[in-house]
């Protein structure tokens, strides 16, 4: 699972879809099925998590990888570049953007 540590020596992405609330399931289903199925056996992928905002028009994916290039090598293989086709006709836009943990927060 994912953990979220300002020393963190990993790579942290962040995509958000843009979506109707019609495709929202649809969408999840095939997100569901892109990790269960491949993206969580490539090599050096951590941990993802899927949330959905209340209206069903946004979904966020936040992801961590062991280093940049083992997510870069994931999105351009073939088999990712079929899903990613797919995902792209349930959605207006997706984006991923890849981020640095610079602080975190607790209670108290």
């Amino acid at each position: 699972m994912p953990s979220i540590a300002r020393d963190a020596q990993l790579q942290t992405i962040i995509t958000t879809f843009e979506m109707t609330p019609g495709t929202c399931h649809d969408l999840l289903e095939l997100l569901h099925e892109a990790y269960e199925g491949f993206i969580s056996r490539q090599p050096g992928f951590i941990g993802a998590a899927l949330h959905v905002n209340d209206a069903q028009t946004r979904i966020a994916n936040y992801s961590q990888w062991r280093q940049r290039e083992d997510f870069l090598a994931m999105l351009r293989s073939d088999e990712m570049r079929r899903r990613n086709r797919e995902i792209a006709a349930l959605c207006k836009s997706f984006d991923p953007v890849m981020y640095a943990v610079t602080e975190t927060f607790a209670a108290g």
